[in-house]
């Protein structure tokens, strides 16, 4: 009889570790299925360090699936309410799809200018020639220090936004 138990108890000892393991693997299984992409918590906010941006240079961000033109004016550009003003500097931040039908205009000397229909912004992102009907969209975003956050609603988005929304 005490083989036998042995026995028993050795199968039932084996039998929970089994299904332990199993468990286990299955948990770590399902909360890799329920976590979000990396790619999808990537694409929610995006950051621009301003203090690397030369003047009369912009770079072109990618967020959620888009080009942003971030550019810091040079002293000869116009000053518009469209501008970022942190310390003495002028940003302009500004969705990178032309208004017309969607296309990704390229910065020429002080103009970004549309390949598709000849459209063309001025460094404001402002429409000044060709179909398109209004300026480059604003993406929401956030101040902190020298850096913006793309996907952030801070303050000087709204006021921006607020004053755009007096000009349509």
């Amino acid at each position: 009889m005490s083989n036998e138990t042995n026995r028993r108890d050795f199968l039932g000892y084996t039998f929970a570790a089994v299904a332990a393991v199993g468990g286990a693997a299955s948990l770590v299984g399902m909360k890799k299925a329920w976590d979000p992409l990396p790619s999808v918590l990537a694409g929610g906010f995006t950051t621009v360090d301003l203090a690397a941006l030369k003047p009369g240079k912009p770079e072109t961000v990618t967020w959620r699936g888009k080009p942003v033109f971030v550019l810091k004016k040079t002293d000869a550009m116009d000053k518009d309410e469209r501008d970022l003003i942190i310390g003495n500097d002028r940003f302009v931040v500004a969705i990178g799809l032309c208004t017309h039908l969607g296309c990704i205009p390229a910065w020429k000397k002080d103009v970004w200018k549309c390949a598709c229909h000849g459209g063309e912004f001025n460094s404001s992102g402002k429409q000044t020639f060709g179909p398109p009907p209004r300026p480059l969209d604003l993406p929401p975003f956030g101040v902190k220090g020298t850096t913006i956050v793309l996907g952030e609603d801070g303050p000087e988005h709204k006021k921006i936004a607020a004053f755009l929304a007096t000009q349509a």
